[in-house]
């Protein structure tokens, strides 16, 4: 018997596929996926801050930040500022006008102590100690003496107002005392030194200028010498 021919429907009918193939989803492709969960975006203001702390500093930002601070301390800083300007003070310089506190923490300016009168300082180590006190409490005695030759007496120190008027009170010193904490006035005196002061004393004639200066002096002897030198003018 011969072949029967296949039927054209059957021949023209495109191959069916797997019902079970074709629906499975496409298979997206991971780094794409991954790539969007990495996506989130940090808030401006918290990567500029990041970006800052993790950037370093160059050389001429930090010496303008350094310029800066420095300008910034001096304006703060008055007594740092009077410190720089003041020279040293020789036999016939006149007393400088800087700004110190007295004993009740007032400001004093140094210069027009001498407006009217003339002028003792004598310098201390430290407030209330015996040597100190031996030199503060001869002054104390012989002060009205100072005073009938027209010339005021003041104590200078690095102590604080507090501990002078601590002091001051309990040894009845009658004339007032001058705190330089930092020792600009002390040091233009040329009694700074290693962070010390040396004990002296200094006679200004009034109007200011420098007649006299003992450095370094006895404690006991230095009240005595101090007027006598008054007396002789």
């Amino acid at each position: 018997m011969p072949p029967r021919k296949a039927s054209a429907t059957a021949s023209t009918e495109p191959p069916r596929r797997s019902s079970r193939i074709v629906s499975q989803p496409k298979e997206e492709p991971k780094v794409a996926t991954k790539a969007a969960a990495g996506s989130k975006k940090r808030p401006a203001t918290a990567a500029a801050a990041s970006d800052d702390a993790a950037a370093p500093e160059d050389g001429s930002s930090a010496m303008k930040k350094a310029k800066s601070g420095k300008a910034k301390s001096d304006e703060d800083d008055p007594l740092a500022a009077e410190e720089a300007k003041l020279a040293k003070i020789e036999i016939g310089d006149v007393l400088p006008g800087v700004t110190l506190k007295n004993e009740k923490g007032e400001d004093i300016d140094v210069a027009g102590l001498a407006l009217e009168k003339g002028v003792v300082f004598f310098l201390v180590p430290k407030a209330d100690t015996p040597g100190c006190t031996n030199q503060a409490c001869g002054f104390r005695d012989i002060y009205p003496d100072f005073t009938s030759l027209n010339y005021d007496v003041y104590c200078l120190s690095a102590d604080s107002p507090a501990a002078q008027t601590k002091w001051q009170t309990k040894k009845e010193l009658p004339y007032p005392l001058i705190s330089d904490p930092k020792r600009v006035l002390i040091t233009a005196l040329g009694a700074g030194e290693g962070g010390k002061t040396k004990r002296s004393h200094f006679i200004f004639e009034k109007g200011g200028r420098l007649l006299d200066k003992r450095l370094p002096v006895n404690a006991k002897d230095s009240p005595n010498i101090a007027l006598e030198f008054i007396k002789s003018l």
